[in-house]
């Protein structure tokens, strides 16, 4: 039985597989090149910084007690949910619930979810921008269907007002 042809990467030899670079690594493979080490020690520490700053933080807000807060974290809640689809009633008393939950735990920085009667969960947390805050849905559910999205979000909503804490 005849053993299939290996693969080879680019750059490699079909002998040894080895990568033939020169001594002073500014040529491959007996071409010039003009990635040398520090150059390639650049390019992957921009690239490093580059996956290190997608990094989010979730937050918390520490202002819930003031009552202008509380109803700007209500309204954008609300918001969020309408424009889900959720009915304008339902949103309210679902903004309402989850508000004073917010408001009477210290629960700390942390996503939390709202579970509707309509079978929608939906998840948010809320994300500390400079001096200002965000709430942010990143999730929802409904029944075996779920959509999450935490790159760019699903929906987001400044509080102003509002203070917050990492």
């Amino acid at each position: 039985m005849r053993r299939p042809d290996p693969v080879y990467w680019p750059g490699t030899s079909a002998r040894t597989g080895a990568t033939a670079v020169d001594a002073d690594a500014r040529r491959v493979n007996g071409k010039r090149s003009c990635m040398t080490p520090l150059s390639l020690a650049v390019r992957w520490t921009g690239f490093c910084a580059l996956l290190l700053s997608g990094c989010t933080t979730v937050a918390q807000i520490t202002t819930l007690s003031d009552e202008s807060c509380r109803q700007t974290v209500r309204g954008q809640l609300e918001s969020i949910l309408v424009e889900e689809g959720e009915r304008p009633e339902m949103a309210t008393r679902l903004a309402v619930n989850t508000t004073v939950v917010l408001a009477t735990g210290s629960l700390g920085p942390r996503p939390f979810g709202v579970s509707s009667p309509s079978g929608t969960d939906y998840s948010f947390f809320v994300q500390r921008k400079g001096e200002s805050c965000l709430l942010r849905l990143y999730g929802r559910q409904k029944g075996f269907t779920r959509y999450t999205n935490n790159l760019t979000y699903i929906s987001t909503r400044p509080l102003e007002g509002c203070a917050c804490a990492e």
